[in-house]
C-alpha cells in the first residue's frame, strides 16, 4: 500500500443520484413534480387493473411481488370505497400550497392531529396552519368512517 496523499478537490462532490430526502425541505430529485398516489388510490388502480386482466383472461403475469403489494395496500389503504377515495383526493387537491408528495402523504398516513402530521411530514411546518391542517384531517376522518 502506498502512502499517497491527494490534494483536496476544489469543489465538493455532488450527491449521488438517489439522495432524495423528505424532511423540513423536500429534496425529491427526479420525482419532484411527479404525480403521486395515496395508498388508497394505488389500491384502486391496481385492483381495477387486475380485475380487468382476470376478466380478459390475461392474469398470467401475477407475480409474488404483485400479490404482496396488493396485500400491503389492502392492509394499509385507509379508504376502501371508490367514492371516499375520490372525495379525499378532492379535499387534498384543493390545498394548492402543498406539494403532490405532501398531499399523498397526508392521504396515506391519515394522522389524528395536526401535530402528529407535521411531525411525520416536517415540510408542512410553514405551509399550512395547525387549524387548517386539523380541519383537513377531520374531514378525511369522516370519510374513513363511512
Amino acid at each position: 500500500m502506498s502512502d499517497q496523499h491527494h490534494a483536496p478537490t476544489s469543489r465538493s462532490k455532488p450527491p449521488p443520484p438517489g439522495e432524495e430526502e423528505a424532511s423540513s425541505v423536500l429534496k425529491l430529485g427526479e420525482f419532484q413534480d411527479v404525480d403521486t398516489l395515496t395508498l388508497s388510490e394505488a389500491s384502486l388502480v391496481i385492483n381495477a387493473l387486475m380485475t380487468k386482466r382476470r376478466k380478459d383472461r390475461k392474469d398470467r403475469n401475477e407475480t409474488d411481488v404483485l400479490n404482496k403489494t396488493l396485500d400491503y395496500l389492502d392492509a394499509f389503504a385507509r379508504f376502501k370505497q371508490k367514492e371516499n377515495v375520490e372525495a379525499v383526493e378532492r379535499l387534498l387537491s384543493a390545498r394548492k400550497e402543498l406539494t403532490k408528495f405532501e398531499r399523498a402523504q397526508i392521504g396515506s398516513l391519515c394522522c389524528d392531529s395536526a401535530d402528529e402530521c407535521k411531525t411525520l411530514i416536517p415540510s408542512l411546518a410553514d405551509k399550512i396552519t395547525d387549524d387548517q391542517l386539523q380541519e383537513l384531517l377531520d374531514e378525511m376522518a369522516k370519510l374513513m368512517s363511512t
